[in-house]
């Protein structure tokens, strides 16, 4: 075990023992770890995603109509796009809400009146309802009601079926049904071509996609396919590699033809996704059915959506709707993909409530972008021994003259740890945060004595104490804990503390792949940012820190020649009120890539013998800082 790295620790490792046990929870520092008994900020039992599918079901029964009713359901209140839902949906259910309500994902049946209001006697009564996983169901003709098979919200909404309504279902019914069996075919036809060789190799990708990537779930009919949590039939927290309950694993020694059909569309729906962008564009078919079609149209939007950004290659349409087409175009986005990062700036917008990514290419800065960026710059040329209007013009002038970063400045041991502090802090007033952090690696020097032997094995050996994460709240944050400073700083440092993991989580996927590292739970890097809505909903830390609003901005960072990516980032969140919006992300994006631009010139005085070690920013420091501020 790596023992904490605190302020003043003691020595000897008896003392250091001592210490280890602990509480390093700011409200109970110098008591024993783990001796409460009960917890001192207890979560309701349906805070986050339970209270917000309960609060939907509810606003849903109160609707005066069946339209507005199945707009809240879409929407889970607001508080998701309907186009997510819609995906979501079995094919039954689909035809069901399209020929009742008339609402419908497939561009080529948009805006086709429903049934649902047509004179008549009702021939079949239905039913809607909502999952705890918060998915529409619906009772369609054939289907028993959904109580006997479906873990409900509520209870359900009737719907009467009139006969043109059943009419229109059956044909509609029939022709996907038969689009799918087309599909599956050729998904089997596609996979026999590529050969065991081929198969084999897909299914080693995506399993460490699984392992790789954040959560994810994905459904197929009835099926779920998740690497999350508890309910796991893929690789990931749950299924170690190679389990047999892995859906991927289980295909590896199993002939082609004895594949369920289901599978053989995963299998080719999600190596058409990672073709197209790597491993993350599994999430942005979050929460909905993993079909051949969805994953066409998903890759269409994605070209119409690079086809706005001038210059470069263009990609055309796939020549059909079959998957080695659609493969030709998965390649080409690919390609578009790495050369659009060269002159636009790509993010994810990130849905909390179905984890559902989005992305998005964000338009040029505007002039209040620019003037926030200016206003920040003017507040760290006033607090730190350099100047500049931009933070390009602020970074170049510590580049220029960077040895202060390894020296003490003002309260801090080092000037690195001083400007972290001072840009976090600014961020959190120029964008209205009720909080912003940054975190990165403690000791530059470690990393680079490590990366001069290339040990890969002691960096991968590295816990949670060998990183950091600054986090500043705004003056009256602790409004949302209870008006406690106490309180504020507690989840300051349960969020220090699991940004700490994050940045050890993200360091070794920049590693040569030795054992060691392979052996390593590790997430692939991130390299774009993000904007999240609503993340307070199924993350335990985020449901008990009240993350709403966020902005994630990632940035690379060199070290000896080897660029690590993910290895700093600024952070603002949002308990309520509004949410950020594209020109916050990109001044934030800025703000970050200057935190970048002064971490590599730390580094490289590390590199040249510097010893800089951040030592601030632990349990003690939030404490001083969030429960005993400094007189004004």
């Amino acid at each position: 075990m790596t023992l904490p790295i605190e302020r003043g620790a003691a020595t000897s490792r008896r003392a250091a023992l001592a210490q280890a046990r602990q509480s390093r929870r700011p409200s109970r520092l110098g008591s024993a770890a783990g001796a409460a008994a009960e917890p001192d900020y207890p979560v309701p039992a349906d805070a986050g995603f339970p209270g917000l599918l309960g609060r939907s079901w509810k606003q849903a029964v109160s609707a005066p109509d069946l339209a507005t009713a199945v707009d809240i359901l879409l929407t889970l209140g607001g508080h998701v796009p309907a186009d997510v839902q819609l995906r979501a949906l079995r094919l039954a259910d689909e035809c069901a809400l399209k020929v009742l309500c008339g609402k419908t994902w497939r561009r080529e049946d948009d805006g086709a009146p429903g049934l649902g209001a047509a004179a008549g006697k009702p021939e079949f009564l239905g039913e809607i309802g909502l999952t705890v996983s918060g998915q529409v169901v619906l009772r369609v003709p054939g289907r028993g009601p959904l109580a006997g098979h479906e873990n409900l919200v509520g209870g359900v909404l009737r719907v009467p079926w009139p006969a043109g309504a059943l009419r229109a279902y059956r044909a509609t019914l029939n022709r996907l049904r038969g689009r799918s069996a087309d599909a599956v075919a050729d998904c089997r036809q596609w996979l026999a071509a590529a050969g065991p060789g081929g198969r084999a190799g897909m299914l080693e990708d995506l399993k460490e996609a699984a392992r790789r990537t954040a959560p994810f779930v994905l459904y197929q009919g009835d099926r779920q396919y998740t690497n999350f949590r508890d309910r796991n039939t893929l690789t990931g927290k749950t299924l170690w590699p190679g389990h047999p309950d892995c859906a991927l694993s289980s295909l590896v020694a199993l002939p082609l033809d004895l594949w369920s059909d289901g599978d053989v569309v995963m299998v080719v729906s999600l190596t058409l996704l990672v073709r197209s962008a790597g491993f993350a564009r599994i999430e942005e078919a979050n929460g909905t059915q993993l079909t051949i079609d969805h994953v066409a149209h998903l890759l269409e939007q994605t070209r119409l959506k690079y086809e706005s950004v001038p210059g470069g290659q263009r990609v055309p349409p796939a020549s059909s709707a079959r998957v080695a087409a659609l493969a030709d175009l998965a390649g080409a986005l690919s390609g578009r993909r790495r050369e659009i990062g060269m002159v636009a700036q790509l993010y994810r917008e990130i849905h909390g409530p179905l984890m559902h990514k989005i992305e998005r290419i964000a338009p040029a800065r505007s002039h209040a972008a620019r003037q926030r960026e200016g206003g920040l710059c003017a507040r760290l040329s006033e607090r730190l021994p350099a100047a500049g209007a931009t933070f390009g013009e602020l970074g170049a002038s510590i580049a220029a003259s960077p040895a202060w970063l390894a020296e003490p400045h003002g309260e801090f041991a080092t000037g690195l740890e001083s400007l972290l502090y001072e840009t976090v802090a600014a961020s959190t007033a120029a964008f209205g945060c009720d909080m912003a952090m940054s975190r990165g690696s403690r000791s530059l020097t470690a990393l680079v004595r490590a990366l001069r032997a290339e040990d890969w094995a002691q960096i991968a050996q590295w816990d949670l104490p060998h990183f950091y994460c600054c986090v500043v709240p705004a003056a009256q944050a602790h409004r949302h804990f209870g008006d406690s400073p106490a309180w504020l700083a507690d989840m300051a440092w349960a969020i220090s503390s699991r940004m700490q993991y994050n940045s050890w989580h993200f360091l070794v996927g920049n590693l040569p792949k030795v054992p060691e590292v392979v052996a390593r739970d590790y997430f692939v890097p991130p390299t774009i940012p993000d904007i999240a809505y609503y993340s307070d909903q199924h993350h335990h830390g985020h449901v008990a820190a009240k993350v709403r609003f966020s902005i994630r901005s990632p940035q690379a960072v060199e070290v000896l020649g080897r660029t690590f990516n993910g290895f700093v980032d600024l952070r603002l969140l949002r308990c309520e009120g509004s949410p950020f919006d594209e020109q916050d992300m990109l001044a934030a994006h800025r703000a970050s890539a200057f935190i970048a631009t002064v971490t590599g010139a730390a580094a490289a005085l590390a590199g040249d013998g510097a010893d800089i070690n951040i030592t601030a920013f632990d349990s003690q420091w939030h404490w001083a800082k969030i429960e005993s501020p400094p007189a004004q």
